[in-house]
């Protein structure tokens, strides 16, 4: 596991781990605290996590949207590019500052192992992991660029006639391999302008300047179906690194060698 290959000019803007679980009861001050000390050792700053929900309700009489605002315990790293928070249905490992997977699946165990001593819950429903990628190289100007440094597949329909006047400029799309019940990855790709991930979050990342950027963004997962195992170590990373893998392999699969040696090795 640690023999693969980081590469020094990574495009990754942001690698997320959530380990769903049953809905628990919220975490009492106590055990905030608890948690806190738990984890600290990694991610020592508390910073509580907002989440919006906004509901409308269907019908001919429709009312003001019902805006409502969940607050979870989350607690950072001292340079603010990592986090772990404790939601009432999930744990979330989030980074912009990637190093090594390994790094991230210490998290994991630890906030698991911090979360089960304190406030226990039932078990596991679902695991993700997901890799979002911002590909920027300086001279690309226009979609058809792009098919030096991804693969054909992903980079749009290029060889398409347009009306006179018109070309291609801009292509999206959404890949699904596996299956969406049970174990599945799905891909979103195509061209963007300026950034996937806000530079102006709470995590903090290295800001290149704005401009156009290949996404590939993978959301690899597995789904408990038929029984919900305990909530381990040992149970989740059976899923996560396995996971993991796969989310890696696909991502070399997408890209080209030009990419590799040009850009994610040597940074032109």
């Amino acid at each position: 596991m640690s023999e693969r290959e980081v590469y020094p000019n990574s495009p990754l803007a942001l690698v997320a781990i959530e380990v769903r679980h049953p809905t628990a009861a919220p975490l009492s001050s106590t055990q905030e605290a608890e948690i806190k000390r738990g984890v600290a050792s990694v991610t020592p700053l508390s910073k509580p996590a907002h989440v919006q929900t906004v509901t409308i309700t269907a019908g001919l009489n429709l009312g003001k949207p019902d805006i409502s605002t969940q607050t979870s315990p989350r607690f950072m790293s001292r340079d603010k590019a990592l986090s772990v928070t404790f939601r009432d249905d999930a744990l979330v490992v989030e980074t912009t500052r990637y190093e090594r997977y390994e790094v991230l699946r210490k998290l994991v165990i630890l906030a698991l192992k911090v979360r089960q001593n304190v406030a226990p819950v039932d078990g596991i429903e679902r695991v993700g992991i997901r890799y979002i990628n911002e590909v920027r190289v300086p001279y690309v100007e226009t979609p058809t660029n792009w098919q030096d440094w991804v693969q054909p597949a992903l980079s749009g329909p290029t060889t398409l006639k347009t009306p006179a006047g018109l070309d291609l400029n801009s292509w999206q799309g959404v890949t699904l391999f596996g299956d969406p019940a049970q174990e599945a990855a799905l891909v979103r790709h195509g061209l963007h302008e300026g950034y996937a991930v806000n530079p102006g979050g709470d995590l903090r990342r290295k800001t290149p300047p704005p401009g156009p950027f290949f996404l590939i963004d993978i959301d690899s997962y597995w789904l408990s179906t038929e029984e919900t195992p305990a909530a381990t170590p040992e149970n989740t990373l059976t899923c996560l690194d396995r996971l993991n893998t796969s989310a890696r392999e696909l991502f070399e699969s997408v890209i080209t060698d030009r990419l590799r040696n040009e850009v994610l090795r040597n940074g032109i």
